[in-house]
């Protein structure tokens, strides 16, 4: 301990010597809420859907500056100078701008995962010890220790997502095989024997894994592939978002790569089923029959994504996504529940989502292409909840009328539940059974 009067303890008064005069409180609010302003006008607005690596460190930058304002604000205009600020200011804008000149890919930020969560928990503890030694009771103390909290929770979630993450891997290896459709590889996996082989297209933010309850009743009685968009499930990342367009030429050269010989019966759920009217009007010599389970109305013009969006992959980083409970994720059973936990929790996964609600008006206005099916066997299977959406139905009606011999079912289970819960899979299969007994026998479904 420095003897009184000392240089030492001049140089570090404590809080109680420290005098209650300048606007410290509004200063402290100010930055703060500067910074995240700041934040979240880079994030949000001016940088809205772009790589991760932008988004975390665009933020970054905007709360380095709340700090940085802090530390020279309360220095100028208070007698309680808070130099310290500068310390997590210049941490957080050197990571912001590490971030955005090195481009880390998704594997590199989950490398990083290794080491940041300490170094910020670090910070955190270090922050709260300078807080309480540098501001005076009833200076504003309160305005900045919840922050200072949630750097510590951040930090630990993020550890244990880094934690998950590797155990996800090593818990849950790719059934299947992937194959290079062009620089990077797709995951299929395909169970079953006897045509028409029937190929599944997975709705918004789900995988392959999310048929595990239809694959292997369609696989008693033929063949059946699932497989996984780029970005999603065990399938690589394209370098950039694909369209419906894009998606399908993928599956066409996957299915070429995998030997997997058509005309094949296209299955889409969801936003799927809408790819699956992509693939169809690129490819209709690939097409023997078709069933949309509760697809996406094609005929509605939906706008772009919601700017939030572009902050998902960098929140599940922190694992968010771990923290909310197993059946959100999934009512499926092991190991389908556990694989569809992995990716739905896992900053892929949200990035997936992103990607796919950005370029969903493109799906839309590509699947609208399809214009007929001949006589293709179609069955529409529409979920339970839409009463009352006129125009939903009337979509679903619409898309049954591409056919000569289509067929309008109406399902007494819910959109999810089409593919998640028993009752409403057993009918998804029997749909899919009966698209399969029309091509093979060549009657029309009725």
């Amino acid at each position: 301990m420095p003897a009184p009067g000392s240089t030492a303890e001049a140089i570090e008064p404590t809080a109680e010597r420290i005098p209650h005069t300048g606007p410290i409180r509004r200063i402290i609010a100010g930055s703060l809420v500067t910074g995240a302003l700041l934040a979240g006008a880079l994030t949000l607005v001016v940088l809205a859907g772009a790589p991760e690596h932008v988004i975390t460190g665009s933020a970054l930058l905007g709360f380095a500056t709340g700090w940085a304002l802090l530390a020279v604000m309360s220095a100028r205009m208070t007698s309680q100078p808070q130099r310290w600020a500068l310390v997590p200011a210049v941490v957080l804008a050197a990571t912001g701008l590490g971030l955005l000149v090195l481009a880390p890919g998704d594997a590199g930020l989950t490398a990083t995962g290794w080491v940041w969560p300490l170094l910020l928990l670090t910070l955190a503890v270090w922050m709260g010890v300078r807080i309480r030694r540098a501001l005076a009771v009833g200076s504003g103390r309160w305005l900045l220790y919840p922050v200072v909290v949630v750097m510590a929770a951040a930090a630990v979630g993020g550890g244990v997502q880094t934690v998950g993450l590797a155990s996800d891997a090593a818990r849950h290896p790719m059934p299947g095989e992937a194959y290079d459709v062009g620089g990077y590889r797709l995951h299929l996996f395909c169970t079953g024997s006897g045509g028409p082989t029937v190929v599944l297209f997975s709705g918004l933010g789900l995988m392959s894994a999310d048929w595990a309850r239809i694959t292997p009743d369609v696989a008693r009685n033929g063949r059946v592939c699932a497989y996984d968009r780029a970005g999603q499930g065990w399938s690589e990342d394209a370098p950039q978002p694909r369209d419906g367009h894009q998606a399908a030429a993928d599956l066409h050269t996957l299915l070429e790569r995998g030997g997997e010989n058509g005309p094949f019966v296209l299955v889409g759920h969801s936003i799927g089923g809408d790819h699956a009217m992509t693939y169809a009007a690129r490819y209709p010599e690939q097409v023997a029959g078709m069933v949309l389970l509760d697809a996406t109305d094609p005929y509605r013009v939906d706008g772009g994504p919601p700017s939030a969006m572009a902050v998902l992959p960098s929140i599940a980083r922190l694992g968010i996504g771990r923290l909310l409970p197993d059946s959100y994720w999934s009512t499926l059973p092991e190991p389908a529940a556990g694989q569809v936990r992995m990716f739905g929790s896992s900053p892929r996964g949200w990035r997936n989502v992103r990607d796919e609600i950005a370029t969903l008006p493109a799906l839309l206005r590509q699947a609208r292409a399809l214009a007929t099916l001949g006589a293709t066997p179609l069955v529409v299977l529409t979920a339970a909840g839409h009463e009352g959406d006129p125009a939903w139905l009337t979509g679903q009606e619409r898309m049954a009328a591409l056919s000569t011999d289509g067929s309008h079912r109406h399902a007494d289970a819910g959109h999810g539940a089409l593919l998640g819960e028993e009752r409403g899979a057993a009918g998804s299969v029997q749909a899919i059974e009966d698209v399969v007994r029309a091509v093979r026998t060549g009657t029309p479904l009725s």
